[in-house]
């Protein structure tokens, strides 16, 4: 650890994230066979990435066609004004068919994700709940047809050993 705030993050850092990202729920004794140390070093190591916010959970992931959800659709929000993107995004929380919230720069203040059990359904979201909200001057939706990539972040080689990594203000 240094002083200002910011951490190295070595090559079994990176190993070792790269493993966990491929499948969350190895175990570490596996973990660290692969990466050749103990494995109490494997469980030091996760939780000091844990503690740095550099990794929180995991997960299961549900595919949300299985549950009857067969339109995925995102949300262009336009605001009458951008000020109350806090008021706002309290109340799309409040939707639980959405499933990502972004506040943006471009044309639309906000951009959602917003899964439905079809077009119908996805028409009821839209105006029934989303554009009913006081605020939301005008939404424009996108149908996805398909998903082409869902990844998390690849670790990519660094050229130096260590990766340097800086926490926010609200870290420390």
């Amino acid at each position: 650890m240094k002083s200002d705030n910011s951490y190295l993050i070595d090559s079994l850092d990176r190993k070792i994230l790269s493993i966990l990202i491929k499948n969350a729920r190895m175990p570490f004794l596996e973990v660290a066979r692969e990466c050749h140390v103990s494995g109490a070093a494997i469980h030091q190591r996760v939780q000091r990435l844990t503690k740095l916010g550099i990794i929180s959970g995991s997960q299961f992931i549900v595919d949300p066609k299985k549950l009857g959800y067969n339109t995925c659709a995102y949300i262009g929000i336009f605001l009458d004004n951008t000020s109350i993107f806090q008021i706002v995004s309290e109340k799309l929380l409040k939707i639980s068919e959405i499933t990502q919230c972004h506040y943006t720069t471009g044309q639309y203040a906000m951009f959602i994700k917003v899964y439905a059990k079809d077009n119908d359904h996805l028409r009821e979201i839209l105006s029934d709940k989303i554009q009913s909200i006081e605020g939301i001057m005008r939404t424009e939706t996108f149908i996805s047809l398909d998903v082409m990539v869902d990844r998390q972040l690849p670790l990519l080689a660094d050229t130096d050993d260590e990766i340097k990594f800086r926490r926010k203000k609200t870290d420390w």
